[in-house]
């Protein structure tokens, strides 16, 4: 039996990286007495994915349901990272309202704007909780008033600047409405989201209408459509039309219904009106489809996902340690790997070449992609990337690239190396202000180009102590050149393993990235010039021995520690003639060796 559509609330669940919207939920999940008083429960349970519980960030966006009184809340945890705004848009569509969390001590982040104007724009009222209230520097009042601006800075409307808020900590599990109630249980959040969301429209009499906003993957029943139903009522093995971007219709039969308790998905014998559901059945489905009923045929407009500012080429491994640690190495094997990540990921572009050795990667920032590649090295595939670029768009015979609106805060005296780095890299500057507490806040308009290897420098530059945010603007008029790295690199003249004795006399010439007993390769990088152009040098170098002891010849040697990169830093580093070696164990960069095919190209040396 489903739910009349007057006891449904949908919301979504809003928030900046770490202002503690997954502990949020734990806590209504854990009140909302969904689990058996013996069952093991997690921390961050919403967090399923390894990379999720590692990065302590939400990528893909899950669904809970909790009830409260007879009430069913349908709750959408989105992501708050500005790259999987594909994710966020289709949600918000499927939502009658959402949740604003806010940190009552940091107050509104920057990442927090993007989701937030996306929801006002659609119009949506927004209910701001104010979290973490039993820190000791929390200051909800001032916060509160941060929030109001923003709401007005992003063209709230009167209704929508009047917003609903409670006071809230996830972690010791109390709402309240004012802030000196008794701090008890998540009941005033639950009363507040019945009180103050909106039903969700439709009638259970009209036939049956559903627009699919994300889509799963099933190894059983294939692609399968989630999505609210906006009319009617839905019933097992019942028969639907399908009906793609091209128009083109197309009747299936539902083979299986499944809603959310909790965190496990149900399956159902039949939905209504305003409930969130998975459709199994329909294979050919995609974002933004409409699925109707068979005696009326309504077709609704699509859902726009924004399109991906950068690329990668994925290509064999071609480096003398080839298949050490991979177990999937060849061609055949990655891309069978990509043409199914297309099935179920639909924010990624994924294209062959003609020449069949590579594969081009397209997602909306070095994290989407980086969140790719970091999944299939745990499967254990073994690939190179390319250094990633730009999408160019030619628009009335001109080029166009992608723009983005980068929010920086830093401490003042690091402000200008700051200001003057990102000119150099045909910054714009939008913004300046200086707080009392001497923290400088920018917002720059810069090219994805130029965002691209300074994230890196930056957090050098200001010890770690700054906050950058980019967000997708628009595409406009090529900038200009852009200058790359500064400096050059050190790459290995010859193979074997590293010798402490190489490795100390090299540290003067620049930055290490092996550390004694690395195994290398002639042509890998291994550490960085500190002048401008790139060196051969041999980390392999053993002492010479003699077999005269001297006393005192032997000095001890001091290493500097290497720097080690992580995946996103690597595809930030490297430049166009290099690439990165990725594999289960290791992350490598190298210079680029020639393809057979470029080799043919290539004009003869004279």
């Amino acid at each position: 039996m489903h739910h009349q559509k007057e006891k449904i609330r949908n919301i979504a669940i809003i928030a900046h990286i770490d202002h503690g919207k997954t502990t949020l939920l734990d806590s209504l999940l854990k009140q909302s007495n969904i689990f058996r008083d013996n069952q093991v429960t997690q921390e961050r349970m919403m967090d399923s994915n390894d990379q999720e519980k590692e990065r302590g960030i939400t990528i893909f966006a899950k669904h809970t349901s909790v009830y409260f009184n007879d009430f069913k809340i349908n709750i959408i945890d989105t992501p708050g990272h500005a790259d999987f705004s594909g994710e966020v848009e289709r949600i918000l569509g499927m939502v009658n309202s959402v949740l604003l969390l806010v940190d009552a001590q940091e107050g509104p982040m920057p990442q927090t704007r993007f989701v937030l104007s996306k929801s006002l724009k659609m119009g949506l009222h927004p209910i701001v909780v104010l979290n973490k209230i039993d820190r000791p520097h929390a200051d909800p009042d001032r916060v509160l008033n941060e929030t109001f601006d923003l709401f007005a800075e992003l063209g709230a409307t009167d209704s929508q600047l009047d917003f609903r808020y409670c006071y809230a900590s996830g972690l010791s599990g109390f709402a309240t409405q004012h802030p000196n109630d008794p701090r008890e249980n998540m009941r005033p959040l639950f009363e507040l989201i019945i009180d103050a969301v909106p039903h969700p429209t439709g009638n259970a009499e009209n036939p049956f209408l559903m627009h699919a906003s994300t889509i799963t993957y099933d190894d059983y029943v294939g692609r399968q459509a989630c999505g609210r139903i906006l009319e009617g009522v839905i019933r097992k093995n019942q028969q639907v039309i399908h009906i793609d971007e091209n128009n083109n219709q197309q009747k299936c039969t539902v083979v299986r219904i499944e809603g959310y308790l909790g965190l496990n998905r149900v399956e159902m014998e039949e939905a209504g009106v305003g409930d969130i559901v998975i459709i199994s059945g329909v294979p050919e489905v995609t974002i933004g489809d409409t699925i109707c009923d068979t005696k009326e045929i309504i077709r609704l407009p699509r859902i726009k996902v924004d399109e991906p500012t950068i690329s990668v080429d994925f290509t064999v491994n071609n480096s003398p340690f080839v298949g050490k640690s991979g177990k999937h190495v060849t061609m055949n094997k990655i891309r069978d790997r990509l043409e199914r990540e297309k099935r179920a990921n639909i924010s990624l572009r994924i294209e062959t070449e003609e020449e069949q050795d590579k594969m081009t990667v397209a997602g909306r920032g070095e994290l989407h992609l980086a969140v790719l590649i970091e999944a299939m090295r745990r499967e254990g595939y073994e690939f190179s990337i390319s250094k990633p670029r730009v999408i160019i768009k030619t628009i009335e015979g001109e080029k166009y690239e992608p723009i983005e609106r980068v929010h920086i805060e830093v401490p003042e005296e690091f402000a200008g190396s700051v200001i003057e780095e990102l000119s150099r890299r045909r910054g714009e500057m939008q913004h300046l202000d200086t707080n009392e507490h001497k923290i400088t806040r920018m917002e720059f308009l810069l090219p994805t180009r130029g965002l691209m290897g300074y994230r890196n420098e930056f957090l050098t530059i200001t010890r770690g102590l700054g906050i950058l945010t980019a967000i997708f603007e628009e595409f406009s008029p090529w900038r200009g050149n852009i200058p790359g790295r500064l400096r050059g690199v050190l790459i290995s003249m010859c193979g074997g393993k590293t010798s402490g004795y190489a490795c100390f006399n090299l540290q003067d010439r620049g930055t290490l990235f092996a550390s004694p007993g690395d195994e290398v390769y002639e042509g890998m990088v291994v550490g960085e010039n500190s002048r401008d152009n790139d060196l051969m040098v041999n980390v392999t170098k053993g002492k010479q021995l003699t077999n005269v002891r001297a006393s005192g010849s032997d000095e001890n040697i001091i290493l500097v520690p290497p720097r080690k990169f992580t995946l996103e830093q690597a595809i930030d580093y490297i430049q166009d003639d290099e690439l990165i070696e990725v594999t289960p164990d290791f992350i490598r960069m190298r210079k680029r060796f020639l393809t057979e095919n470029e080799r043919k190209r290539s004009p003869k040396p004279t």
